[in-house]
Parts: C-alpha cells; sequence; structure tokens
C-alpha cells in the first residue's frame, strides 16, 4: 500500500513537472516569435531610414485591447440566452476589427503612396502579423476558464 502511495504521489510529480515544462516552452516559444516580430517592424524602419512602419507595431499591440476589455461585459450568470451575443462583446469585437485591418492596410497604402519602399511594407506586414499572433496565441494558451464552483 505505502508502495501505492509512493507511485501515485511520483505520476502526480511527473504530470505538475511535465506541465511547468510545457508552460515553460510555450511562453519561451512566445516570446521568441514576438522578439522576431519586433525585430522585422523596426528593420523594416531603419534600414530604409523611415520610421512609419513602427505605428504597425503600435496599431496590433493596441488591438486586442478593446477585446480584453469589452469581453467582461457579457451576460449575467442567471441568463438562459447563450446563442446570441451581447452587445459589448461585438463591439469589442469589432473595434479590434477595425484596428487590426487598419494595421495591415497602413503599410500597403504607405508603399502605394511611396512613402516607404515595398521592402519596408512587406517586412512590416511580416512582423506586425507575428506581433498580433503572438498576443493571440499567448491569450488562448493562457486563457482560464472561470469555475462554477470556485
Amino acid at each position: 500500500m505505502a508502495a501505492g502511495l509512493k507511485s501515485t504521489s511520483f505520476v502526480t510529480f511527473l504530470a505538475s513537472y511535465s506541465l511547468h515544462v510545457n508552460v515553460s516552452l510555450a511562453v519561451i516559444l512566445l516570446s521568441f516569435v514576438l522578439a522576431v516580430g519586433f525585430l522585422m517592424i523596426i528593420l523594416s524602419c531603419a534600414l530604409w531610414s523611415n520610421w512609419l512602419p513602427l505605428l504597425v507595431a503600435l496599431t496590433f499591440v493596441i488591438a486586442p485591447l478593446p477585446n480584453a476589455l469589452f469581453s467582461h461585459c457579457g451576460a449575467d450568470d442567471f441568463s438562459t440566452d447563450y446563442g446570441e451575443g451581447s452587445s459589448p462583446i461585438d463591439l469589442g469585437r469589432f473595434i479590434t476589427a477595425f484596428i487590426v485591418t487598419t494595421g495591415f492596410s497602413l503599410p500597403l497604402v504607405l508603399a502605394h503612396s511611396e512613402i516607404i519602399t515595398s521592402g519596408a511594407s512587406v517586412m512590416s506586414l511580416i512582423g506586425g502579423g507575428l506581433v498580433y499572433g503572438t498576443i493571440l496565441a499567448y491569450a488562448a494558451a493562457f486563457r482560464q476558464e472561470d469555475s462554477e464552483f470556485e
């Protein structure tokens, strides 16, 4: 019986250790991708001596904020209507979509008007996509579900 308790505690230890390693690996990977994204945006500015593509980094960093702010404005706990969305949540998604669209279209508009070069535009788009994708992946990977009994 004592051996069974030891093996159970050892299995729990291994499970918690592997979970800790997976979380650490995810954080390291996401931080690496985020750093590469910011590097691409900064290089798109520095290589062509035009700092306007840096606005893309600002838009992609600000983009998840409306979703994060308005996600807590949903229906109350006693609501039985799960199929329909809440107006504040929809507003947050709309503002986020507007900011993301601005982030992707700004380098294209600047390149079309020849304010920045096409190389800077492509690097800025790739870097912005990496930054926004990292923010979304981090939010999805570490989202904590609300428990009904806690």
